[in-house]
């Protein structure tokens, strides 16, 4: 336990905020941590009269205490008292300031549910906040549950894919978990067909990055069951999931590669808008 001090809930009164707040609850309880709640609203910019900016600042005024008031009230239902950090501006920009001027190890946010533009996108907050924190990001569907009974780590051989193998790692030993690591040689039939010594390297470097797994998975005293994959790698990464069972997966990002190719379709991107269990990116932190 311990390994998140302080988590940070993103809070906008959707349901999947919601439950959101109520798995980072559950989740701070188990792991003994800290809790805080941040609820954004927008600012008022423009050249309005004096009688319009007055209105639209008791409209904003309205819409925070209801915020304020929800999340307290959701709290309470789980037997837990929460401050709430109120903000007005850009939502994932100020998620993101909260998340450091509180020195929280941890952001909590939800995924709304499954409609096309919605797994598509994710939305734009979730994705922007993963793409410009240093903090790990735990994403939560709006009907999942925290739990770290099976766990899955996708790993490609990057750094902070390694970093998500300590944390996956860590995690599984604390919580006795049954951990299950993947990794994926993304190549279509045409390319397999065309080139098979090259996929067959390709091959041989996953077996590379999970034996690294093991490796770690053995020093912990974690036991940990491996598979190579071939094809699109999101979907072997959640047909997988869906095989095992999984909690929760673990995921590395290394942030900061620019909102538009994130949107576009990043490996992370496409398992956090299609799974039905919570996603965990590990960010690595660059100095």
């Amino acid at each position: 336990m311990g390994r998140y001090k302080k988590l940070l809930v993103a809070y906008d009164g959707s349901i999947s905020s919601k439950n959101a707040l109520k798995q980072a609850i559950r989740l701070a309880e188990t792991e003994k941590s800290w809790i805080k709640v941040v609820a954004v609203v927008p600012s008022y910019e423009g050249e309005l009269d004096l009688t319009a900016v007055r209105n639209i600042k008791e409209v904003l005024k309205g819409s925070a205490e209801k915020l304020i008031k929800e999340a307290t009230e959701v709290a309470k239902a789980e037997g837990a008292s929460v401050m709430v950090n109120l903000e007005q501006g850009e939502a994932y920009e100020k998620i993101i300031d909260v998340a450091e001027e509180e020195n929280c190890d941890l952001i909590v946010m939800g995924r709304r549910g499954m409609r096309a533009l919605e797994r598509a996108f994710m939305g734009s907050v979730t994705a922007r906040v993963i793409c410009h924190s240093k903090k790990d990001v735990l994403v939560i569907p709006r009907d999942a549950h925290i739990g770290f009974k099976n766990i899955l780590l996708a790993v490609d051989g990057s750094e902070f894919g390694r970093l998500a193998t300590e944390r996956a790692v860590e995690f599984a030993k604390s919580y006795g978990s049954n951990l299950v690591a993947i990794s994926v040689v993304d190549v279509t039939d045409e390319f397999l067909a065309q080139a098979p010594e090259i996929v067959d390297d390709l091959i041989k470097k996953a077996k590379t990055f999970l034996k690294d797994v093991q490796e770690k998975a053995s020093t912990s005293n974690v036991n940990v069951e491996t598979f190579v994959k071939e094809g699109e790698t999101y979907t072997k990464i959640l047909e997988l999931a869906g095989e095992k069972k999984a909690d929760v997966i673990f995921m590395g990002s290394h942030g900061r590669t620019g909102i538009k190719k994130l949107l576009m379709g990043s490996v992370t991107e496409k398992v956090i808008g299609h799974t039905p269990c919570p996603v965990l990116v590990v960010k690595l932190l660059k100095k």
